[in-house]
């Protein structure tokens, strides 16, 4: 059974039409509209939509399809894009010569689904790589994040109660990137590498002595967060609004750097009790940015 597509706006007139055939069969559905106006389910979707709107439409009908042509095109790899847009004009007897434009339309939509899908399993393959104390880059990156939070500040050993000072729970960082091994650190350095004084600043917060929090072990949940996010699908709407061809990981990299911005401004707006209610303004915050995911007019930039 095909997953629904999330398109968010009113239905067109076609969508209107195919909703009054209440059970009538999608096949059926599809080969009336043809009929009616000369064009399949492809066309008539670059010709109406723009955009996310287009992409997540196209993605879902080709998925549903009943041709492999079409279905197999959802899981093509970059390099494929030409010769796929080519396979499926053929399937669907459109000529290239008439339809420069629907060619074109698909060929911007298939390099954004098959970049969502390479963005997903490059985030996986760090995500699945642990923390390793025998490698000396994972041990280069964990002490270049120290340098990066605390430079005026050295740290006198390895392992040290240090640590804490930029919100790991032990005296050995490397039990608290179980969950999202490398991805938490590479993203805890793109962070305070590329925005060093939103980062201290961050840092600085969470030293607060009613509000604050573990830094680091909070900015390591959050990455979780947008692992989710980019998992279930939340992320693809807004990738594809705002992201022309495919998103890559400096695209995911920023996108966390938002989240843990924009978080510490929300808990210490939210006012919470104490750091036991976490949880729930971790939940509140969460659903919050998936609201915003779905708003074609916000971009979720750092503002600073």
């Amino acid at each position: 059974m095909c997953r629904e597509y999330n398109p968010l706006d009113a239905p067109n007139e076609a969508d209107i039409f195919v909703i009054h055939m209440g059970k009538f069969p999608r096949y059926w559905m599809k080969w009336l509209l043809r009929q009616m106006t000369g064009k399949c389910e492809l066309q008539r979707i670059v010709d109406t939509y723009v955009g996310a709107q287009r992409t997540c439409r196209i993605e879902h009908s080709l998925r549903c399809s009943k041709s492999k042509v079409l279905r197999e095109a959802t899981w093509i790899t970059q390099s494929e894009i030409d010769g796929c847009v080519e396979a499926i004009m053929k399937e669907k007897n459109i000529s290239a010569e008439k339809e420069a434009r629907f060619k074109s339309s698909l060929k911007a939509c298939l390099l954004q689904i098959s970049g969502y899908k390479q963005l997903y399993v490059d985030v996986e393959k760090e995500r699945q790589n642990p923390y390793d104390s025998d490698n000396v880059k994972h041990e280069k990156l964990l002490l270049q994040l120290w340098n990066l939070l605390m430079p005026k500040k050295k740290l006198q050993a390895r392992i040290s109660k240090q640590w804490a000072d930029i919100g790991f729970q032990g005296d050995d960082p490397k039990t608290d990137f179980r969950g999202m091994g490398m991805l938490g650190l590479t993203n805890l350095v793109y962070f305070s590498e590329n925005y060093p004084t939103a980062a201290r600043q961050i840092l600085s917060h969470s030293n607060h002595p009613k509000l604050g929090y573990s830094y680091a072990i909070v900015a390591i949940n959050l990455m979780e967060m947008a692992y989710s996010l980019l998992k279930s699908d939340a992320l693809k709407f807004y990738l594809y609004t705002f992201v022309a061809g495919g998103p890559t990981m400096e695209h995911f990299h920023q996108f966390y750097c938002y989240l843990v911005y924009e978080f510490d401004k929300f808990w210490f707006e939210e006012n919470p009790e104490s750091i036991m209610y976490f949880n729930q303004y971790r939940e509140k915050f969460h659903e919050k940015i998936k609201r915003l995911l779905l708003d074609s007019k916000v971009a979720l930039t750092l503002n600073m």
